[in-house]
């Protein structure tokens, strides 16, 4: 446990460095804190934030720059996280209330909050697991053609123009429709497949191979919704600041284009403080972000967490301001579907 004042020391350090990028050295932290003390007393403090790996020199005769663990004891003692103006607060719910669909509200999400915190913002798909049948609907778009609708309780819209080679008349897009929805109401994605087995065996023989055809198109907008999938924006934004990366960013944006290693990092991480999981530098178990933060929350509908939405940017980030513009950005989410 290091002091009280060494720990003031440290967040001054740490709040000065995200400010300026500039090490910080003891004359500059006098100067511009209120400590009450000289800055030879400063250099005492520096010395044992140093000594307990909380602060480091970049260059010999230099001030000091904030290590991982030093970043981690600033973010777990921030005593309160920067609210976002009544503007910013304003600016989200407007934006995102104007979306028409699942798509749309989470490419306007991940849009927002890469503008709101200067970072790369990610937003990750709802899972399957969680989803449920909301509606099947079948819009004829010409006399052997229908378009196949399938609309999930999370608000994901997948459709599909079927060309069935013969003419399909209302009535009987009207019974298929009845018997999809009275099969499928509320089902969970995973068991449509199987509720579906014999659903052609309802029909009369000349129709028999009609409604296959609907189901095995219902199973394939199923499947679509099965794959894992995540949005980013504001990449540029890293890109900017490129010096911050240690290394380098290109392992950063190769494993970001991959997904793969960026979907189990959002699957692993777990709610910290204000809502908001948080991994700094190498906490991170993936050598790729080992020069990153990557900040996120979860999302829900229903009072059933969804997925996750976030920021990822190097370690020297303005930690207060991003973890309440993902708060916020997540709870706005929540609302939004939960309508």
């Amino acid at each position: 446990m290091i002091p009280d004042r060494s720990a003031e020391v440290l967040r001054a350090i740490v709040q000065d460095y995200i400010a300026t990028r500039e090490p910080v050295g003891s004359k500059s932290l006098v100067e511009r804190h209120g400590f009450g003390v000289s800055a030879a007393t400063i250099r005492n403090d520096m010395a044992l934030l140093e000594e307990e790996e909380l602060i480091v020199a970049p260059h010999t005769s230099s001030g000091r720059v904030p290590t991982d663990k030093g970043y981690r004891m600033f973010v777990d003692r921030l005593n309160e996280v920067k609210p976002l103006s009544s503007a910013e607060r304003f600016a989200i719910e407007s934006f995102l209330a104007n979306s028409a669909d699942l798509d749309e509200i989470l490419g306007r999400t991940v849009k927002l909050l890469s503008q709101l915190t200067n970072q790369m913002a990610v937003v990750q798909y709802p899972t399957l697991g969680r989803s449920k049948v909301r509606s099947v609907e079948l819009v004829p778009v010409s006399d052997s053609r229908v378009l196949l609708i399938l609309v999930t309780d999370s608000g994901r819209i997948q459709q599909h123009v079927l060309d069935l080679g013969v003419h399909a008349d209302a009535a009987f897009l009207g019974e298929v429709r009845a018997k999809l929805m009275t099969q499928l109401f509320d089902a969970p994605l995973s068991s449509v497949a199987s509720k579906l087995a014999s659903f052609q065996k309802e029909f009369v023989p000349e129709r028999q191979a009609i409604a296959a055809d609907f189901v095995g198109n219902l199973i394939d907008l199923v499947d679509a919704n099965r794959s894992e999938k995540i949005i980013v924006a504001g990449a540029s934004n890293l890109t900017r600041r490129e010096n911050d990366f240690m290394g380098g960013i290109t392992p950063v944006l190769e494993a970001i284009e991959q997904q793969v290693v960026l979907l189990k990092l959002f699957s692993e991480l777990e709610e910290q403080q204000n809502g908001v999981s948080l991994l700094i530098g190498k906490e991170n178990q993936y050598n790729q972000f080992s020069n990153t933060s990557v900040l996120v929350s979860g999302y829900q509908n229903e009072g059933t967490e969804m997925a996750k939405v976030g920021v990822i940017g190097p370690t020297r980030m303005d930690y207060s301001t991003n973890i309440a513009a993902v708060s916020a950005v997540a709870s706005y989410l929540t609302k939004l579907l939960g309508n």
